[in-house]
């Protein structure tokens, strides 16, 4: 296990980029498949890391809290390295309910994680969802940890991206400052 800081190339304002990926689900879910919802959390993550792990159960409640939140796990692992991170083992999470997510993706060749520049797991974006006559997108307002837990066995006291998607949400500024996520190195 490698622990690394993201540090993302993608800012404030920049659109999503465009990903169609295979989902635990058993189907494929695209970018514009979200476009329903207000804003969308793209976290980068895996079954391995305890670090990604430990965010599970947060990330299960903001799917489950905010309706008009779309939460996206995307897994970039190397399976073949760490057959944890298969998307047969992700099925299997996703059949058990542990996994929760509005969808649950697979990034075999990490083209996508490479274009977002996460680097590690987990390492979230939150993108609000802007509309210009008849096209809508989504756009980056927020890369920073899920909460203040920065490792596996830490106890939270501030659940910060649930306060950024709250601001989001009820269209408001987000009163955080972005702090970097921290978490094992994707493989």
């Amino acid at each position: 296990m490698v622990l690394v800081e993201s540090d993302s190339e993608l800012s404030r304002g920049d659109p999503a980029p465009y990903f169609e990926l295979p989902a635990a689900a058993g189907d494929t879910v695209a970018l514009d498949d979200l476009l329903s919802y207000d804003a969308v959390l793209i976290v980068f993550t895996c079954n391995h890391c305890p670090y990604a792990e430990a965010k599970v159960e947060e990330l299960n409640h903001l799917t489950e809290t905010y309706p008009s939140l779309a939460v996206v796990g995307i897994n970039p692992n190397d399976a073949e390295a760490y057959p944890e991170d298969s998307l047969d083992r992700m099925r299997e999470r996703v059949s058990a309910d542990e996994v929760r997510y509005t969808a649950y993706l697979r990034d075999e060749s990490q083209a996508v994680t490479d274009e977002y520049g996460a680097v590690c797991t987990p390492d979230p974006f939150l993108f609000n969802r802007r509309s210009s006559g008849d096209e809508s997108q989504f756009e980056l307002v927020f890369h920073s940890r899920i909460d203040d837990a920065m490792s596996p066995n830490e106890a939270v006291s501030a659940y910060e991206m649930r306060r950024a998607v709250e601001a989001v949400l009820n269209d408001e500024p987000i009163p955080l400052t972005e702090t970097p996520s921290q978490g094992c190195s994707i493989k």
